[in-house]
This record gives structure tokens, C-alpha cells and sequence, in this order.
């Protein structure tokens, strides 16, 4: 039986095209992560399920890709936990690995684990595939890859204003302007909680406050309600969703809401200080933006949390994000390493781009020349050129078969080939090339180095 061609929900096929887009992508995003003196490093697909579960939240942990054990380990199924009828603890016991889910938590494990090894403070670059078992939709898969760079080892927020910096050169290296920063600080978030009194409920308050945006105020009211929040203290959040004014003036209101808070305080005095240094250091094209309902629900963040929003033209969700974990490794047994990092959202930043049309042709070419295929003597005095050719990293082809003209040169303008190149008797017998340029029509007859020159 012929089985029918597909692929998974969630997941996607790349034609050279998109790749080409994608690398584009890829490449200036790790240009600047060298910049910025960020190492790379790789950690596996997958980890042990321990090192995973626990980390994210239990929204998180019900979107892990858990691998089903093989062999022998499958008859180690907790069984008497399927009859008691509890489906965690008998899924876990089926199970003892799982597909990293992001690339934070395996970073912490690699920090653990090599930490005799590492110079801190220690500035990786990661750029990786991840699995979430979340419902497809538009900018949201299955399997898609993050692009994190992280510091470990350092408390000083310099490192924030640096991160900040780095979204401004990525975007605007990409063209993208009208990019919006948003950032909260977690401090704040655990000093409203206490003013509604809802300190023992951080994590439900946080998760629902997160999706504000996304579902509303009545919706994000309700879902607080249901998690044990009470009425008095969700009406104590009112102003908070109305927050107006420029970056400083929202300041000034939650130092006067965060007023009995310690904590709220001390959030509001590291926001201050990375704004007012921000704003003395400038950015090119992004905006940073405070945004107090900013919560980013990952269990792990403790300090500045970050949004990256795409220009208000483009439907798009964030594009990146990160925040500051101060002992996301004592997780691991290493304790008291504090950490910050950001993530590039690889996936909806090609959407974006795609939309507004920011991919530059000339970055995306495959093969920049084709030589036209006449015959056996005419393709050796051909290969000759296309080996000098690429010998000058000049992407380079010849047509496999001698077909008619007419099909290698409707190949040439599918494949969108800039230049042509024609030889015949009488272009080896003068060592000379028939170049035609296939934007404007030119053709000229050229010697190798002055071939070289033109399409270079």
C-alpha cells in the first residue's frame, strides 16, 4: 500500500528558498552574539525528564514532549498507579526522557555539570531546535528553533542594558524597524501579589496576568478567580491595567502603589536604572516600553523580564524574550549563580520579515552563475572558469544535460540565476565567455578575470 506524503502538525518542510531566508536570519543573529563576545555551545534533544519536569510551571510541563522507554524499561510501568487511576504518575513511569522544551534549563543543567570548567561570567550563544506540544497555529510549531544567548555568573545589570542593546543591533542589522522592547521586573510582580494578598499564589497570578494581552481584562479576572484570588484584591489591580505616561511617569505610579513593598521597591530602582541608562546609551531602531502586566509565566525568572514585540503593522505575537533567573542552577546543586538572558524568536522573525518584504535578494541567491551545457568539449572549457569561479567563493553551476537552450534557460529564471554564462567553438578558439546579465538582457564577450570582475 502507497502511503500518502505528510508530515506532522506543528512541524515544517524548508525549500532552498526559505532556507536561504532562515540562514540570513540565523547568520546575523550570530554575527552579533560574537560581537557582544558570546561562546557557543550545544546541549542534546533531548534530557532526562527530571532535569525538564518541574522547571516551566505546570502549564509548561503538560507541553514537554515525553519520550515512551523501550526494551526491557517498558516493563517497569508503574501499574498499580493505572489501576489507582493516576495517569501523571503512571505517564512518568513510562517515560525517562523528554525533548527539551527550551533551551534555558538544559543551559543551567551544561552550567552544573561543567562548572570546574567554565570561566565565569560565562556568555553562550545557543542556537538549537526545541519541542512544545502546543496547538499549531499561525507563528506557533511544534518543533522550532531558539537563538538564546545568556550570562551566568554576574548580578550586575549592565548585563540588561546590554541584552537591550544587543535586540536594537539584531533588528536593526535586519532591517526591521518599529520593534518594541517591553520590560517588566519580577521584584514588581511578587509586589503586587503582596498588596492583593496573593503572595502564595506568585505563579497562578503571573500566568494569568501574562495572557492580558491576549485575552483581555474580564478573561485574565476570571481566570484569577478560579485560581483562589479574591475579589477585593483583583479590584486592587484596576490601575494597574490602565497605567499612562512615558516609562518614567509609570515609575513614579508604582512607586506610590509599591509603596508598602520592599520588594515592589526595589524592581521599580533596577527598571530606573536601566531605562535612565538606556536612554543615555540610545537605540537605533527599537523602542524600549515598560509594561507592568509583563509577566512572562516561567517559574524561573526572578528579576528584569523582556518582550519583544513586532512593528504594530505586522498580527504577530512576541518575537523574543528573555528575563534575569538569580538560582535557576541551584536547581543542579550550584547555588547562588545568578543569571540573564534573551531569546530571539527565529520562526515569527521570518514571518515578519516575509510580510513586509525585508529579505534582501542578494543575500539569498544560491547559484549566482549557470553555465550553459553545449556538449562534452564546451562543458570541460566551462568547468575550468566555474573552478576559478568558485575558487573566489562565486556560488556556481553547470547544466548536467546538454538539453535544448530553451529548457536550461527557463531552469536559469526559475531558479532566479543572475548572470548566463554561453560557450561555443568560437568563444574557446578566441579563450573568451558569452556572459549575459539576465536582469537587463546585456551580453558581452569577456575574458575570465574580467568575468570574474562583473559577477563578483
Amino acid at each position: 500500500m502507497v502511503s500518502k506524503p505528510r508530515i506532522s502538525k506543528g512541524t515544517r518542510d524548508f525549500s532552498p528558498k526559505q532556507l536561504a531566508n532562515r540562514d540570513y536570519i540565523f547568520s546575523t543573529i550570530k554575527s552579533n552574539f560574537k560581537k557582544f563576545g558570546f561562546q557557543p555551545i550545544e546541549t542534546p534533544s533531548f534530557e532526562l525528564a527530571e532535569t525538564l519536569l518541574g522547571k516551566y510551571g505546570e502549564e509548561g510541563d503538560r507541553l514537554i514532549f515525553k519520550i515512551l522507554n523501550s526494551g526491557d524499561k517498558v516493563k517497569k510501568a508503574d501499574l498499580q498507579a493505572l489501576e489507582d487511576g493516576n495517569l501523571a504518575r503512571f505517564s512518568n513511569s513510562l517515560t525517562e526522557k523528554a525533548l527539551r522544551y527550551d533551551l534555558t534549563v538544559p543551559f543551567a543543567r551544561y552550567v552544573a555539570q561543567y562548572q570546574n570548567d567554565i570561566v565565569f561570567p560565562f556568555k553562550r550563544y545557543q542556537i538549537q531546535p526545541v519541542w512544545r506540544a502546543d496547538r499549531p497555529q499561525k507563528g506557533r510549531f511544534q518543533e522550532f528553533y531558539q537563538c538564546d544567548a545568556d550570562v551566568v555568573g554576574s548580578k550586575s545589570l549592565w548585563q540588561e542594558i546590554e541584552f537591550i542593546q544587543l535586540y536594537d543591533a539584531v533588528f536593526s542589522d535586519l532591517n526591521l524597524k518599529g520593534v518594541t522592547i517591553k520590560i517588566n521586573n519580577r521584584k514588581i510582580l511578587a509586589g503586587i501579589a503582596e498588596l492583593i494578598g496573593a503572595q502564595d499564589k506568585l505563579i497562578d497570578f503571573t500566568v494569568a496576568l501574562d495572557k492580558l494581552d491576549k485575552i483581555g481584562a474580564e478573561k485574565v479576572k476570571e481566570e484569577m478567580l478560579k485560581k483562589g484570588i479574591t475579589s477585593e484584591g483583583i479590584s486592587k489591580l484596576e490601575p494597574l491595567f490602565n497605567l499612562t505616561g512615558d516609562f518614567s511617569d509609570q515609575l513614579q505610579s508604582l512607586k506610590s502603589i509599591l509603596s508598602t513593598s520592599t520588594e515592589g521597591i526595589k524592581g521599580v530602582e533596577e527598571l530606573e536604572f536601566i531605562a535612565s541608562s538606556v536612554a543615555a546609551l540610545g537605540l537605533k531602531t527599537a523602542k524600549l516600553q515598560m509594561d507592568v502586566t509583563l509577566a512572562r509565566g516561567l517559574n524561573y525568572y526572578t528579576g528584569a523580564i523582556f518582550e519583544v514585540a513586532a512593528p504594530e503593522s505586522v498580527q504577530m505575537g512576541s518575537i523574543g524574550g528573555g528575563g534575569r533567573y538569580d538560582d535557576l542552577t541551584g536547581i543542579f546543586g550550584l547555588k547562588d549563580v545568578s543569571g540573564v538572558g534573551i531569546s530571539f524568536g527565529l520562526d515569527r522573525i521570518y514571518l515578519v520579515l516575509e510580510e513586509l518584504n525585508l529579505f534582501p535578494t542578494d543575500k539569498t541567491l544560491s547559484t549566482k552563475v549557470l553555465f550553459i551545457n553545449f556538449g562534452t568539449s564546451e562543458s570541460l572549457y566551462s568547468l575550468k572558469a566555474i573552478t576559478a569561479l568558485r575558487s573566489k567563493s562565486i556560488a556556481t553551476e553547470l547544466y548536467p544535460d546538454a538539453a535544448k537552450l530553451k529548457k536550461q534557460m527557463m531552469y536559469c529564471n526559475k531558479r532566479e540565476i543572475p548572470y548566463v554564462v554561453m560557450v561555443g567553438e568560437s568563444e574557446i578558439e578566441q579563450n573568451k565567455y558569452l556572459l549575459k546579465d539576465m536582469n537587463s538582457g546585456e551580453q558581452q564577450l569577456v575574458a575570465l578575470e574580467e568575468l570574474m570582475k562583473i559577477v563578483s
